[in-house]
């Protein structure tokens, strides 16, 4: 599929069989037009000309290196609800709580 074609029914079909999705026949036709039109919105933006001079940028405002400001520290913090919070855990080791092991399914 070249990147100009429009995503078709087959291909759609195809992807929400991977996806797992449950669509009915009306669902599938208006998500499969909604991303050919988001695919057509993204292409009018690529065809705008642009200087060989505009820098690439994941944003619309520049951000020097003075301007931006550094994560905070990352310091632990006890928190004084923790021991009530563990007591209404139903099975505890040490400071963790126990959690049943999720059965795993397989999807078709």
């Amino acid at each position: 599929m070249s990147t100009d074609e429009p995503i078709t029914p087959e291909l759609f079909s195809h992807l929400v069989m991977l996806a797992a999705l449950e669509l009915n026949e009306a669902e599938r036709e208006y998500l499969r037009q909604e991303l050919n039109h988001q695919l057509k919105a993204i292409r009018e933006l690529e065809a705008i000309p642009l200087d060989e001079d505009i820098p690439i940028s994941s944003h619309g405002v520049p951000y020097t290196p003075e301007m931006i400001q550094l994560p905070r520290p990352d310091e632990w913090q006890p928190s004084e609800k923790a021991a009530k919070i563990l007591e209404q855990a139903p099975q505890t080791a040490g400071n963790y709580v126990i959690v049943p092991d999720i059965p795993h399914v397989t999807l078709e």
